[in-house]
């Protein structure tokens, strides 16, 4: 291995690879060093150096020089190409993770090679990347040969690999196909806040405009809805609220909540909570489908959202109120203030900061501790009896479907009976049918015998003309 050798052979490498060059030197010389202990003993102290213009090796053993090219020749090129292989292999390795890990949140595109167990293997540029099912928007299902585009969530070493995981289920996809969609994103004159999203069901988009002649909900819903129609398409239909973003957050929170009309919300910057009063016509679409419009407002505004009615707020306040004034310790003023700042349940008293309630009651650190203690007692108590019942609830509602299913056998069993009963006696009992009128059957009467003897001449009078005599 002369020097011109060397210069080539790390220039193809870091032409090839993408990897530096002087790690490519060190993967060299790291090889030679591997080899030479094989040779001089796992003890000896070897060391080698390449010149990173001429490529000229020079190796020491234990301080005294050795030939490298007798010394390569000797203990033979192949483990030192092994080690170097090992070596590249690994150099290889860290620069795609360094090149994935600066693309995490961001978007790719790759082609579907194998669906296998609901985990789809996507190649990219340089890589093959796992798609799996978790991070996939429920319901979809991706097809061999077929174009995905996701962003990348994780990117970890395995062995002398790296691995690639993707995500279509990440609040990031949202963000990067807006980016995609809308040129006023990328132009910095819209400005993309907050985003909240349930894969597959439903995502709200907070956004904000830099220019006041540039309307941010409007730009990013497009020419008859042409650009959101374009994202919604992407995403298998899921559903998007894009929200205009307030810094005031008794704006932005009813914003949040559209289309449910707000009437107050009440800030509860102690808690962290808002209270939003609406009416009771609003109520169900405030909280969504199985809360899904609260749940995703709280998460774009990052506060717990409470929803209620006024009357369902006095009757808390009044209860709170009460419950407060039968802790030991606690005044009816006390107990005021502490509503006034939104603590309206046991749990809320037993998590408050004790600074903040020793400044608000005027206590000391012991009397504040013995009510916090005893308040954490009945929110405990107020627990057991909500899990209690809730189990008899379950309890009551399995019997009423027992019930229900017996009830419903019963009537199917008196049903095929009394089917069974009608077609019995309809095989004991044959009829015969005359003169639309039916009858048993039996011996046939006189009268039969007229009715049932042929009349000649009849014409289409109601009764026939007498016939006339021999003239």
């Amino acid at each position: 291995m002369n020097a011109g050798e060397v210069l080539r052979i790390v220039d193809a490498i870091h032409r090839d690879k993408n990897i530096e060059k002087n790690i490519v030197f060190e993967g060299i010389e790291a090889a030679l060093v591997s080899a030479a202990k094989k040779y001089y003993g796992e003890e000896a102290d070897v060391i080698v150096q390449i010149d990173r213009e001429s490529g000229a090796i020079s190796a020491t053993c234990d301080g005294e020089p050795l030939d490298s090219e007798e010394t390569v020749g000797r203990i033979g090129a192949q483990t030192a190409k092994q080690v170097m292989i090992q070596k590249i292999r690994e150099a290889e390795r860290d620069a795609l993770f360094d090149e994935y890990s600066d693309l995490i949140g961001e978007m790719v595109s790759g082609v579907v090679q194998r669906y296998e167990g609901g985990a789809a293997t996507v190649t990219l540029t340089n890589v093959e990347a796992i798609l799996p099912r978790s991070e996939q928007i429920p319901g979809e299902t991706h097809h061999v040969n077929e174009r995905v585009r996701a962003t990348v969530f994780e990117v970890r070493k395995s062995g002398s690999r790296i691995k690639v995981i993707l995500s279509r289920a990440r609040p990031h996809l949202v963000q990067r196909l807006f980016e995609q969609e809308i040129p006023e994103i990328i132009d910095s004159v819209i400005e993309i806040r907050a985003i909240s999203r349930e894969p597959g069901y439903r995502s709200k988009v907070a956004v904000s405009s830099s220019d006041q002649r540039v309307d941010c909900v409007g730009a990013c819903v497009g020419v008859r809805g042409n650009r959101i129609k374009n994202i919604v398409d992407e995403l298998g239909g899921e559903r998007i609220d894009i929200v205009r973003w307030d810094d005031n957050l008794e704006v932005l929170i009813p914003n949040a909540l559209q289309p449910a009309e707000v009437e107050q919300v009440i800030l509860c910057r102690m808690l962290g909570r808002a209270i939003v009063l609406v009416r009771e016509d609003q109520l169900s679409l405030a909280i969504g489908r199985r809360g899904q419009n609260v749940r995703l407002a709280s998460k774009l505004s990052g506060w717990d959202i409470e929803i209620m009615t006024q009357d369902e707020l006095a009757e808390s306040i009044d209860r709170a109120v009460q419950g407060y004034s039968s802790i030991e310790g606690v005044t009816q003023e006390l107990a005021e203030r502490l509503v006034e700042e939104g603590f309206l349940s046991y749990d809320d008293l037993s998590i408050i900061e004790p600074d903040a309630l020793m400044e608000m009651g005027g206590m000391t650190e012991e009397q504040v501790d013995v009510i916090v203690e005893q308040a954490e007692a009945r929110a405990e108590e107020a627990e057991a009896a909500a899990a209690a019942a809730r189990r008899q609830k379950r309890e009551e509602d399995r019997i009423a479907a027992a019930t229900a299913m017996e009830e419903e056998a019963e009537a199917a069993r008196k049903e095929e009976e009394a089917k069974a009963e009608t077609e019995a006696t309809e095989e004991s009992e044959p009829v015969s049918v005359e003169s639309g009128s039916i009858e048993p059957a039996g011996e046939e009467s006189d009268a039969d015998i007229e009715e049932a003897a042929p009349v000649e001449n009849a014409s289409n009078d109601e009764s026939p003309e007498p016939a006339k005599g021999p003239e």
